[in-house]
């Protein structure tokens, strides 16, 4: 007899720091003054020339359902992005619009996970990835990944790794909680491995734009056999409107429809008509303004941090993250966030979301505030540590 509900529910956790955002919420409806430093979105609003294109479409009376992988013409906006700014020769027919990465990523599981298939994912990582896995019947495997590396994975760790019932892996290049980038020529090796044992691999991108200090490729540079996840989330600026896009295999084409068809019918039609101002001179001109910032923020606060103790032990390269090793402060980086919440009103996130790969030890703090909050915050924490 069956029992519900079904038995995968069991391996998919929560998501540990929505418990700490309602407490933050909490405290500032009862009128206290809380520092936002656990949320992972820019704090920039919409660029307005993307709100103003939605207006209109709106205004217009025609949202209607779209074609499944996306109108027309943001396909064809997003492969011609690829080519300004990568370079790259993308098909627009490979583009796949999607309800935000989400979509991608679950899109992605559908038309890839067998049951019982082992994927590797880094431990720290996203934890929303290893219960994406698990929702279509593969098995997540940690990876554990170690700040010498820069918390990312070397070609070292997937032969260890690899075993015979692995069928792809999902890495994010830049990470999350990290920031951290893979260097091309160990993600080149990385995707000719997976290749020649037949597997496949899936590059999350969404926060490629965020990357300060030198240029990345796409992992699409590496191979038109990968999978590649991006987002109009974090550096457009567009978190709410759940909208992201898939690259995928030309190969994959038709069975990616059939599941966009059936899982959404399509992505969302304001959003899509908003989006296509993105690309425009005057919104890329204001996000790389916004980027700049980010980096300044990067700069003030990794150094204030480590004056209050805590330690940076990786290249914060690309994101809005710092991992911050917390152990010479405390042992139990959970109970640590919880009393710097309720003592400072400073929210931050910890480890115990990303993975099992020292969790205890680690902070990851957001830098999705203004410099002046930031300098606060630091304030504030440096008193809590008395």
């Amino acid at each position: 007899m069956a029992t519900f509900p079904a038995s995968r529910l069991t391996d998919i956790a929560p998501f540990h720091v929505m418990e700490l955002m309602a407490r933050a919420r909490a405290l500032v409806a009862a009128g206290r003054d809380i520092i936002h430093m656990e949320v992972g979105e820019p704090d920039f609003p919409t660029p307005e020339p993307i709100i103003a294109a939605a207006q209109a479409h709106i205004a217009s009376g025609r949202v209607f359902y779209t074609p499944p992988l996306g109108i027309p013409e943001l396909r064809n906006a997003i492969a011609a992005f690829y080519a300004t700014r990568y370079g790259y020769d993308l098909a627009p027919s490979r583009v796949v619009v999607t309800a935000g990465a989400s979509g991608a990523l679950l899109l992605a599981m559908a038309c890839l996970a067998e049951p019982g298939g082992e994927w590797l994912l880094t431990d720290p990582g996203y934890p929303c990835n290893r219960n994406f896995v698990r929702s279509f019947e593969g098995v997540p495997v940690a990876l554990p990944v170690q700040a010498a590396n820069n918390f990312q994975p070397t070609l070292d760790d997937l032969e260890k790794q690899w075993k015979e019932r692995t069928i792809g892996a999902l890495f994010a290049s830049p990470a999350n909680p990290t920031g951290t980038l893979i260097d091309d020529d160990i993600l080149r090796a990385i995707a000719e491995f997976i290749r020649q044992r037949k597997g496949q691999l899936i590059v999350d991108e969404i926060y490629h734009g965020l990357i300060y200090e030198r240029d990345a490729a796409t992992a699409l540079q590496f191979g038109d056999d990968i999978f590649v996840v991006q987002s109009f989330s974090k550096y457009f600026n567009m978190t709410g409107w759940r909208l992201g896009w898939l690259v995928i295999p030309e190969r994959f084409s038709r069975d990616i429809e059939k599941l966009a068809q059936n899982l959404f019918i399509s992505p969302s039609a304001p959003a899509q008509h908003a989006a296509l101002a993105a690309f425009a001179p005057a919104t890329l001109s204001l996000l790389e303004t916004r980027r700049q910032e980010f980096k300044r923020r990067r700069d003030f606060l990794a150094p204030a941090l480590t004056d209050l103790g805590f330690r940076l032990p990786a290249r914060a390269d690309g994101a809005f993250y710092l991992y911050a090793d917390c152990s010479a402060l405390t042992r139990d980086s959970d109970r640590f966030a919880h009393a710097l919440l309720e003592s400072a009103g400073v929210a931050t996130t910890p480890g115990l979301d990303f993975g099992a790969n020292a969790p205890e030890r680690h902070l990851r703090i957001a830098y999705t505030a203004d410099v002046e909050r930031l300098a606060e915050a630091v304030e504030r924490i440096r008193r809590f540590l008395g």
